[in-house]
C-alpha cells in the first residue's frame, strides 16, 4: 500500500501532525501489507493479482489473525448482497456506486471493543456525511441482534449481516474464533457461522466504484482506529476522489 497514491507525504505527515496522532496510522498500514505478503495472493510485477475466484475454491481458513491475506488499497470490493437489520437483502455494491463510502468491519455487538467504536463512529457521523460519504458497517451479528445494537447505541448509519462471513472471507478478513467463542456466536450469527469465524476489525474508505482508497486493518481487535484520524483522512482522500 502506497500512501502517495492519497497524498504526498510531506503533506499527509503534515495533515496527520496537525492531528496530533499521526503515529496510528502506521500500524494500520503495516499490519495489512503484512498480512498481505504472508496471504496465499500472488501478485504480478504490475501489481496485478494472480488470485483464484474465491466463490471458485474452498476458502483457505487462517488459524490466527495476523495469517489473513485481505485486499489492498487500490483492489476492489466484491459485488455482495446482506441482509439489513429487518432481515431484507440490501445490494452493497449499489449503494457504493451512490458516494463514496466509508466500511467497516466490526465483531459484533457483544464486542465492548466494537460497541465502543460504533459509538465514536455516530459521534462522527454528521461531519462524514457533509463530507459527502455514507457509513455502512457489517457484523457478524444476525439481523435480530444488529437492531439491539442499533436501538441501544441510537446508530443512524446502516448495520448489515454477515453472518455466515461469505463477504468477509471473499475480502480476505476471516479467520479461526479462538476457543470459547463457540456458543456465543452460534447464537448471536443465528446459526450460520458454521465455521466458527471472526474477521478481523477493519475500516475502509471507497470511491464510488468500489475501489480501496485507504485502508486500516489491525490484528489486535483491541486496536481501532481513532475517529479523529478517520475523520483527517477521509477529508484528505474526499479531495482526489
Amino acid at each position: 500500500m502506497k500512501i502517495n497514491k492519497i497524498i504526498s507525504p510531506l503533506a499527509f505527515c503534515n495533515a496527520m501532525t496537525i492531528a496530533g496522532i499521526a503515529i496510528l496510522l502506521i500500524p494500520g498500514f503495516a499490519s495489512a501489507q503484512e498480512m498481505k505478503n504472508n496471504g496465499n495472493k500472488m501478485k504480478t510485477s504490475t501489481g496485478m493479482s494472480m488470485e483464484k475466484n474465491m466463490e471458485e475454491q474452498q476458502y483457505r481458513i487462517p488459524q490466527h489473525p495476523e495469517d489473513i491475506s485481505p485486499l489492498l488499497i487500490g483492489e476492489s470490493i466484491p459485488m455482495v448482497t446482506l441482509k439489513d437489520v429487518n432481515g431484507k437483502s440490501f445490494d452493497l455494491s449499489q449503494a457504493i456506486s451512490s458516494k463514496p463510502t466509508i466500511l467497516i468491519f466490526y465483531r459484533g455487538g457483544w464486542c465492548p471493543y466494537c460497541t465502543k467504536q460504533l459509538s465514536g463512529l455516530q459521534e462522527l457521523l454528521p461531519e462524514l456525511e457533509t463530507m459527502g460519504y455514507q457509513l455502512i458497517a457489517v457484523s457478524t451479528d444476525s439481523p435480530d441482534e444488529l437492531s439491539k445494537s442499533l436501538t441501544k447505541a441510537h446508530l443512524g448509519y446502516t448495520l448489515l449481516s454477515d453472518a455466515d462471513l461469505n463477504v468477509s472471507k471473499k475480502i480476505g478478513l476471516a479467520f479461526k474464533a479462538p476457543k470459547g467463542y463457540s456458543e456465543m456466536l452460534s447464537k448471536t450469527t443465528g446459526g450460520l457461522d458454521q465455521d466458527l469465524l471472526l474477521p478481523v476489525p477493519s475500516v475502509f474508505i471507497l470511491d464510488k466504484t468500489g475501489k480501496i482508497q485507504y485502508e486500516y486493518i489491525n490484528p489486535d481487535f483491541k486496536q481501532r482506529l481513532n475517529p479523529e484520524l478517520l475523520k483527517v483522512v477521509a477529508q484528505t482522500i474526499y479531495k482526489a476522489l
